[in-house]
């Protein structure tokens, strides 16, 4: 069914800007579950290796040309980086002493996917353990032990890291409009998210955690300062369909009821994030203003229902984003 589909429609480009391409949850969902977990091993490949910092921006995937990489990653005196290459459809493992693997992303079992990594690695005289159960999933099947996700549609991941291309770049847009405290645009494999939280400078009440598969003491520091955060993912049982989300902790009161842009975002209680659907977001006449103008309302609405000192957080400049005097 998916590639039927995927042949139909090559570009997803059905109503909307071809740069913007469709992605119905429904249409590649076991192929997603099926990367979600494979993202979740490469990612923990990192989690260890990687010096711990704030707000666990340390274990995070970033977008490349390609696909998502892990950036380089310190083992013993060499570097290594692990790229997820979604154009010749594999995944790679290169050193700085010029040596690498890949291996061919194609339908198989979690399981195996886990094993050919950890063979490629120490192919290369890599060593590393990571711990085997998936976080911030209901229900986690140890990745050596998975062999229920076992879908890749080429065609789709294609789509996906396509759209994750688009929103990586307004998102940086919108991150240069800040001077306070602010995370990278980053990739969290946990959700399965592309997202950038904005900080008022102040510490916030201790979080409650209680996030599946993710220990509190975690969750407690990610969120151990205000903010305001945004960000896309594909879809979950709660939204069934790929949209853009924002969000405030502590939510200040009031957030739920103000009045954000495009008119067609909303405010799920039970998330308690407003949402703006992707569908809507790509026939747009300009889909980078439509995304922009739910970030800032978002963002405006948190900070001054928060009371967050703006003035001293924002860059004063004219125009849609920044521009420099050319030296």
């Amino acid at each position: 069914m998916e590639a039927t589909m995927a042949n139909q429609n090559p570009s997803g480009a059905i109503d909307g800007h071809s740069d913007w391409p469709e992605l119905p949850l429904q249409a590649w969902q076991e192929t997603y579950a099926t990367l979600h977990m494979w993202t979740q091993i490469v990612g923990k490949i990192r989690l260890v290796l990687t010096p711990w910092t704030n707000h666990s921006w340390h274990v995070v995937l970033y977008l490349t040309a390609a696909g998502l990489t892990t950036s380089p990653i310190p083992y013993r005196s060499r570097t290594f980086q692990i790229d997820f290459d979604f154009i010749e459809h594999q995944l790679v493992i290169r050193t700085n002493d010029g040596t690498m693997q890949a291996i061919p992303l194609r339908p198989c079992p979690v399981a195996d996917f886990y094993q050919d990594i950890f063979a490629a690695l120490r192919t290369l005289n890599i060593e590393v353990a990571i711990r085997k159960k998936p976080n911030e999933v209901a229900r986690p099947i140890p990745f050596d032990r998975d062999f229920e996700h076992a879908a890749y549609d080429p065609e789709y991941a294609h789509r996906c890291w396509r759209v994750l291309t688009q929103a990586d770049r307004v998102f940086k847009t919108f991150r240069a409009r800040y001077i306070g405290k602010c995370s990278p645009v980053h990739f969290f494999w946990g959700a399965f998210d592309l997202a950038v939280t904005r900080f008022s400078g102040r510490p916030a009440p201790e979080h409650p955690g209680g996030v599946p598969n993710l220990p509190d003491w975690v969750v407690r520091e990610a969120y151990s300062h205000e903010v305001c955060s945004c960000g896309f993912w594909p879809g979950n049982d709660a939204v069934p369909f790929p949209a853009f989300y924002a969000y405030a902790y502590p939510e200040p009161k009031g957030f739920p009821e103000a009045r954000v842009q495009p008119d067609y975002a909303f405010y799920s209680r039970e998330l308690k994030e407003f949402i703006l659907p992707y569908s809507e977001v790509r026939k747009a006449d300009s889909p980078d203003r439509e995304l922009l103008a739910f970030l800032q309302s978002t963002y405006e609405a948190a900070a001054d229902l928060g009371h967050w000192d703006r003035a001293s957080l924002e860059r004063n400049m004219p125009g849609p984003e920044p521009t420099f005097p050319v030296s």
